[in-house]
């Protein structure tokens, strides 16, 4: 009997060690993509900061959703494993992509667009 379960115990530590995933690994890329979320975050506030006699309203609002498009790509693309997916994720992803892009030229593109006698600041 002691037998048996030294032979299953020792199988369970080989299957546990031959795992296809460093996980040690997998933490540090983790930690990185952290790392880099944490600065687009502040490189964002960066940004909202920039004076305004210097850069537009538009640049800045431009530059965020640039960053801001970085950083989805980060999280979606490492944390949420969408960059080792198989074609149909990598379509729906596309469609994404074009219809967020869609909506950011939206915005930009209204801007100036205000109703008949509003005051702007």
């Amino acid at each position: 009997m002691s037998d048996s379960h030294q032979t299953k115990s020792a199988t369970a530590h080989a299957a546990v060690d031959e795992h296809p995933v460093d996980f040690n690994k997998y933490v540090r890329l983790c930690a990185v993509i952290f790392v880099a979320v944490l600065c687009a975050v502040g490189a964002m506030i960066y940004i909202s900061y920039l004076p305004m006699d210097h850069y537009s309203w538009a640049v800045k609002v431009a530059l965020i959703l640039g960053v801001a498009t970085v950083n989805a790509f980060l999280v979606a693309g490492f944390l949420m494993h969408l960059l080792t997916e198989k074609k149909l994720i990598y379509t729906v992803l596309a469609f994404t992509v074009f219809f967020v892009t869609g909506l950011f030229v939206l915005t930009l593109y209204a801007m100036h667009d205000f109703p008949a006698g509003t005051q702007t600041h």
